[in-house]
């Protein structure tokens, strides 16, 4: 039976646009030349909290020649896009039945969630995050998906059984991961699936 539920953040409630990002920093790459893997894992190291907002952003805008600051901000938030409403009041509605305990975990950085803040207004945020139990930044956690770590501190840390809990994220590699500890799954495409119709799908009543 499952008494615990773990949702990931992007393209599960807030819709993104994942080569948005990719195509603001296009105009300024090499012609032909790849992004070195140590410009790859910069992004990565961030999203765990490695290093800090001023690092990243010189590392990229020094590799990339971007104007300003503020133009690498810009196209770093590119990948965010709305939340509809109707999630929202699932998730409540979800909350409120307290049939399941509820809680986050998202790969993001401190880029990203400033944003989400601003654009949705502090209310709106916390309204929304005060719906789990626990909510889990991987750049606050210093860890960060598919990483085996990350899913076994969670279950750790809130004395889950793996096999009573649910996990759902639109990353096939982080299903994979937590599937492997044991963790029911749901790898969402937000192309054709909503995060509403989770109570109907088989991979939860199974």
């Amino acid at each position: 039976m499952i008494k615990n539920i773990i949702f990931d953040y992007g393209d599960v409630f807030i819709n993104l646009d994942k080569e948005a990002t990719l195509r603001g920093i296009e105009p300024y790459r090499v012609k032909g030349k790849e992004i070195p893997f140590n410009i790859i894992q910069t992004a990565w190291r961030y999203e765990k909290g490695e290093i800090s907002t001023e690092t990243f952003v010189r590392r990229y805008v020094d590799y990339f020649n971007i104007p300003s600051n503020d133009e690498l901000k810009d196209i770093w938030n590119s990948i965010l896009l709305d939340f509809p409403m109707h999630r929202l009041a699932f998730l409540k509605s979800l909350n409120q039945s307290k049939k399941y305990r509820l809680f986050l975990l998202s790969n993001t950085n401190e880029f990203h969630i400033s944003w989400i803040q601003e654009d949705w207004g502090i209310e709106l945020y916390e309204e929304f995050k005060s719906q789990f139990e626990q909510f889990y930044l991987s750049h606050e956690m210093g860890m960060r998906k598919p990483d085996s770590e990350i899913y076994e501190y969670v279950l750790k840390q809130n004395g889950l059984k793996a096999e009573e809990t649910f996990f759902i994220d639109d990353t096939k590699e982080n299903t994979d991961a937590a599937q492997k500890l044991g963790i029911h799954v749901w790898n969402i495409d937000p192309k054709k699936e909503d995060i509403s119709e989770l109570l109907n799908r088989k991979e939860f009543n199974s």
